[in-house]
Parts: structure tokens; C-alpha cells; sequence
């Protein structure tokens, strides 16, 4: 068991440390505080996570519709062109 890179001898020691400083009466008070704690962090991260998900997602969206829009713009003005061409060579023919 390794959380945070603390393995289970060195979690027994802080557990038993914690217990000799703050008393059997208080521990359980601040491990419940300790977890509300880590749980509101937890959800935090997950809402940033979610969020930059979301902005990426936009972000992407965006820049395939700007790829396809130019794409379109490109074989419009490819098409000008041709018959532009070829309206000046039958002026010239003329």
C-alpha cells in the first residue's frame, strides 16, 4: 500500500505520533476534518479538470470549422480562378 509515497510502516508511525500528540478524543475529529478537506480538494480538481476539458473541446471545435471554412474559401477561389482563365483566353481568341 504507497499513498502520496508514504508506504505502510511510515503511515503506522504518523498514526501513532498523531495519536500521542493530539489524544484518542481529538484524532477521529481531525481525521474527519483532514477528509473533508482532501474530498473538497478532490472536487476542485475534478471541476478544473472538467472545465479545461470542456475549453479544449471548444478550442478544437473551432479550429476544425476555421480548417474547413478555409478549405471551402480554397476551392472557391480555385474555381474564380479557372474561370476567370478562361474567360480572358476567349477574350483573346476573339
Amino acid at each position: 500500500m504507497n499513498i502520496f509515497g508514504i508506504g505502510l510502516p511510515e503511515m503506522a508511525l504518523i498514526t501513532i505520533v498523531a495519536l500521542l500528540v493530539f489524544g484518542p478524543k481529538k484524532l477521529p475529529e481531525i481525521g474527519r476534518s483532514v477528509a473533508k478537506t482532501l474530498r473538497s480538494f478532490q472536487d476542485a480538481s475534478k471541476e478544473f479538470e472538467n472545465e479545461f476539458k470542456k475549453e479544449a473541446q471548444k478550442i478544437e471545435e473551432s479550429v476544425t470549422m476555421n480548417a474547413k471554412l478555409e478549405a471551402a474559401g480554397d476551392s472557391k477561389t480555385s474555381e474564380q480562378t479557372d474561370i476567370s482563365a478562361t474567360t480572358e483566353s476567349s477574350k483573346v481568341v476573339d
